[in-house]
């Protein structure tokens, strides 16, 4: 860390311990393929670092939202099995069908643009047959199955594409016990049973994402879709803590202070004076605001480990900075200010900022700002040199 220490602001990202928490994950789904979900840049942890980490770690399968990201992986190096799944008319389906990435059709006009993508690149589509079995977003309802399978094996049979895998989405994993899961796995198994009946022959059936993967066993089929449980972060408190999991959070965010001061009782501190200090006190500046990330909404109440003791946000977080009452004590400007990681040092943890802001941990992780530098750590040889172990 000497070359990053004088950044404004880093977040550190431990690969060692991404590529154990995906080993956990895949002790968790014995018998399952694991995909390691890197949408959203690695979920602000960085796409490409973290999907080679979680290959070499034995994840056969790489998952992203958009096509874009997709490609993006494939211009970086990383070969194998890619899916994407968040399409819109007129995307990059030609580019996508030539690069070999598995694409996702939960309707008929998505179908029909992976199949001129396919005409048009001269080499069948990689597709994958998404079924809304009850989450209500994406996917094909049960009623309109019949003519998505039926016209995909229309396509299949001329050479245009592969059907790869049958899929969906829960929406209520982690919330142990919600009905809601057994009744989606009811309707996907017969919208599996269905296609299986027409001819599809797929390669991987996969239903269960992060949550589905700890808890559900039944959820496992083929392949399991490990997203924010890749990272160390628990789906839900009501799962249990990252720890109770065996899951080690994998970024830790920290600044640089950059003023310490004297402030008189009563002073008002930022934006509307919405905290007063209570008495002679020493405030620290914190040089990261919501512009980086940092949720407004845990104004006054989000922790920060300043000096080896947790302080509070004091009053409003600002775009570019905000303020901590240090109540009197004096570290100097540089001093490391932790807002959150594993937790180790006593430092607050993304789920503590979660809580702070009313929002939930995927939230925290992923909206770290662009400006704030990635510091990867613990790569292993192969994957700084960008190659892939297999």
């Amino acid at each position: 860390m000497n070359e990053t220490a004088s950044l404004r602001a880093r977040a550190e990202i431990d690969l060692a311990a991404l590529r154990a928490n995906v080993r956990v994950l895949r002790e968790r789904a014995a018998g399952a393929q694991l995909m390691a979900v890197v949408k959203s840049d690695g979920y602000g942890h960085g796409a490409v670092p973290c999907a080679r980490a979680a290959r070499a770690a034995g994840a056969t399968w790489l998952g992203t939202a958009t096509p874009h990201e997709a490609l993006a992986l494939r211009a970086a190096g990383l070969d194998g099995r890619i899916m994407c799944w968040l399409w819109t008319p007129g995307g990059p389906w030609r580019e996508a069908v030539e690069a070999g990435i598995d694409v996702s059709a939960g309707g008929m006009w998505a179908l029909r643009e992976a199949v001129a993508a396919a005409r048009s690149a001269g080499r069948p589509a990689r597709v994958q047959l998404k079924a809304d079995t009850g989450l209500g977003r994406g996917g094909c309802q049960p009623a309109d199955w019949p003519e998505l399978v039926g016209a995909a094996r229309d396509a299949e049979r001329a050479g245009h594409l592969r059907i790869t895998g049958l899929w969906s989405h829960f929406a209520c994993a982690d919330e142990p016990g919600h009905p809601s899961i057994a009744a989606q796995l009811d309707v996907y198994r017969d919208m599996v049973a269905y296609a299986e009946k027409e001819g599809v022959e797929p390669e991987v059936r996969h239903m269960a994402n992060s949550p589905a993967t700890l808890t559900i066993p039944e959820a496992h089929f083929d392949l399991v879709r490990t997203g924010i449980a890749m990272y160390g972060i628990s789906p839900a408190p009501e799962l249990g803590t990252s720890p109770e999991l065996g899951l080690r959070p994998v970024m830790t965010l920290s600044a640089s202070v950059a003023l310490v001061k004297d402030a008189p009782a009563g002073h008002g501190v930022s934006y509307g004076h919405h905290y007063t200090t209570p008495a002679d006190t020493t405030l620290g500046l914190i040089p990261v605001g919501y512009a980086d990330g940092v949720p407004r909404h845990a104004s006054g109440s989000g922790p920060v480990l300043v000096g080896g003791k947790v302080r509070t946000v004091a009053g409003r977080v600002a775009m570019d900075q905000f303020v901590v009452d240090l109540g009197g004590d004096r570290p100097e400007a540089g001093a490391e200010a932790v807002l959150f990681g594993p937790g180790d040092r006593g430092e607050p943890t993304a789920q503590d900022w979660a809580e702070a802001a009313g929002t939930i941990a995927y939230e925290i992780v992923t909206r770290i700002g662009a400006r704030v530098p990635r510091v990867h750590v613990n790569e292993t040889p192969d994957e700084t040199a960008g190659g892939v172990p297999r």
